[in-house]
């Protein structure tokens, strides 16, 4: 594979049952150690994408290669270019953790003399060094998690694929998990669907967000951020001249920031402003600066209110849900509209 071969690219797959479209004509690609959080409510094709990328669900139809590889025409080759690990991760619960890497690493064909090492190198990496010769049965659930990590990673496939890898964690659980993911960056491509938002913004480089079996937004957080709301927004608490004054003197700053009152002025007559600007670079310190330095003002505090993974998550969601209702709504070509 070359430098410049994504680890992986999909070309308008589709997936239908029954007549029903699971997946409808996504594209996207993933760069090369990349992580990409895979994020969109229940039902939206997640699952459905991920076995396809995998080989272990056909396409109706598209194209989509792993490292180069067509999953359709080669599909066995690129089971081995994949670790996957699925939402309900299938352990044998009478085998030890050991016992279970060894078997698991003799069907990856890893080599008897690697593979030793290999799973000393993982358990490690995992944090389950101490549990090694414990029943995999008698774990806890993030023992059993982190089991499953070590299996899809095992042979050192160039992509990881994880369903829900932190659910059903504690927090300290999760920051294992986290800092695991974390370490395969620049050495393997992985690709992460969950529905704990604030764990998806701070382990992956970028986002892509499917609702209906489309891609309704895709880039990194802070892109989202702008793509989606494309408003900055800072929130002024502020006492003075607000309504003589205040606008003229940040209209001086940005000619784009709206003033939006949120309450009403407090004991000492200070008042909580919603201030929005169409321009993405920090304003914050040019209105501290033209405030603090005028007498009819006395500022209080001034902060930037950055919208949250989960608020992209649901207005993009909520934006892919009326445009499949507008398209809903429109006549076809097989119908005529009534006057």
């Amino acid at each position: 594979m070359s430098a410049e071969t994504p680890a992986i690219e999909v070309r308008d797959l589709v997936k239908t049952y029954s007549g029903h479209t699971a997946v409808s004509k996504i594209s996207f690609s993933v760069a090369r150690g990349e992580i990409l959080g895979f994020l969109g409510p229940n039902g939206a094709g997640k699952s459905t994408t991920m076995r396809i990328l995998t080989g272990y669900l056909p396409a109706t139809a598209g194209e989509v290669n792993v490292c180069g590889v067509p999953v359709a025409a080669r599909g066995d080759e690129v089971k081995k270019l994949i670790g996957y690990m699925p939402e309900n991760n299938p352990l044998p619960e009478d085998m030890r953790v050991a016992e279970y890497l060894h078997y698991r690493g003799r069907l990856k064909e890893i080599s008897r003399r690697k593979l030793g090492p290999r799973i000393d190198e993982v358990l490690e990496l995992c944090d389950l060094t101490r549990v090694r010769h414990r029943i995999i049965g008698k774990l806890s659930k993030g023992f059993r998690q982190r089991v499953g990590i070590a299996d899809a990673i095992l042979a050192e496939p160039p992509v990881i694929i994880m369903d829900e890898p932190t659910i059903g964690l504690d927090p300290h659980q999760i920051l294992i998990v986290r800092d695991l993911i974390a370490s395969l960056r620049g050495r393997m491509t992985v690709i992460i669907s969950s529905h704990i938002l604030p764990e998806i913004e701070m382990t992956c480089d970028r986002v892509l967000i499917i609702n209906q079996g489309r891609v309704v937004a895709a880039g990194t957080p802070a892109d989202l951020r702008r793509e989606v709301f494309g408003q900055a927004r800072y929130e002024l608490v502020v006492a003075g001249e607000l309504i003589t004054a205040l606008p003229k003197a940040l209209s001086d700053v940005d000619a784009t920031l709206q003033i939006a009152e949120s309450g009403a002025p407090d004991a000492a007559g200070f008042c909580t402003l919603m201030l929005t600007s169409t321009r993405d670079e920090d304003l914050g310190e040019a209105v501290l600066r033209a405030l603090a330095t005028d007498m009819r003002f006395r500022v209080r505090s001034l902060s930037r209110i950055q919208p949250t993974l989960e608020d992209v998550f649901l207005a993009a969601t909520r934006r892919g849900w009326e445009k499949v209702d507008t398209a809903a709504a429109l006549p076809t070509k097989t119908q005529k509209s009534t006057p």
